[in-house]
């Protein structure tokens, strides 16, 4: 692979390698292309990244191949904005729940029904709008998230989107902008997912019926408490694991609750 990569690189123009290792793409509802992997055979499952990063940090977590062993095709994806998917700038392109729909016309477009989905982080917050959006979900994992999301005012998002837009703004997330550039995101994008990230309310949280799992780091405490999200969800259940929140959802705990919730 290493050396057909290489050779590519030789041979063909800059503009094309890059197209070529994008794909596989989907074309979205708006034209936006969105890059996505698929792995494994079975039932169906969704994964759904955080705040600066893409699908590739599903890769390096062990649950992605643990649920992949236990028979589930696993679908990754580069949330717009983010790793190899387009990156539109505009305030249109991230309006009006337009990563959720990306989620939906993927899944529909790759023929899968009645599947689940598991969210981390900023993540877990897009898995709860999925939840009042598209019947086909079968359950849900939430990961890495408390219920204050369910607040348009949060002063997470507001906080993040200040500290995108105004430099200095907020010295206490200097860290994560110096992170997002020296990564490589775009920080437009970033300030954009702030800027027009879904908010669930508690009233439509008290309405989800499919069975729902919310998954901790023993020592994270970004988000807030995650039982509040427990409260606010019929009949949902915490179990928490090792680690902070850029750990947990790499641990071999996180894997195992979540493919024991899924598999039931």
């Amino acid at each position: 692979m290493k050396l057909l990569r290489l050779f590519l690189i030789l041979v063909l123009p800059i503009s094309l390698y890059a197209q070529l290792t994008r794909e596989p793409l989907f074309t979205s509802f708006d034209g936006t292309k969105i890059h996505y992997d698929v792995l494994g055979e079975g039932k169906p499952v969704v994964l759904l990244h955080g705040f600066i990063t893409n699908g590739e940090s599903w890769k390096r977590a062990i649950v992605r191949q643990a649920l992949v062993d236990a028979g589930f095709k696993v679908v990754t994806l580069d949330l717009r904005g983010n790793g190899q998917s387009d990156k539109p700038h505009t305030a249109e392109a991230y309006q009006n729940n337009a990563e959720l729909k990306d989620v939906m016309a993927l899944m529909k477009h790759l023929g899968l029904t009645n599947y689940d989905v598991v969210g981390y982080s900023r993540g877990a917050i897009l898995t709860a709008k999925l939840l009042t959006l598209d019947k086909q979900v079968r359950r849900a994992v939430m990961g890495g998230i408390s219920v204050d999301f369910s607040d348009p005012n949060w002063y997470r998002r507001k906080n993040f989107h200040e500290a995108l837009t105004k430099p200095g703004s907020h010295p206490e997330l200097q860290s994560a902008i110096d992170y997002a550039k020296k990564s490589g995101a775009d920080t437009v994008v970033l300030a954009r997912l702030q800027e027009f990230q879904p908010v669930t309310t508690r009233a439509e949280l008290a309405k989800i019926k499919v069975p729902v799992l919310v998954v901790n780091g023993d020592q994270d405490k970004d988000n807030g408490d995650p039982q509040t999200l427990v409260d606010a969800v019929p009949g949902s259940r915490l179990v928490i694991v090792p680690g902070d929140h850029g750990g947990a959802m790499r641990t071999p705990e996180f894997a195992k609750a979540v493919v024991s919730f899924l598999t039931k």
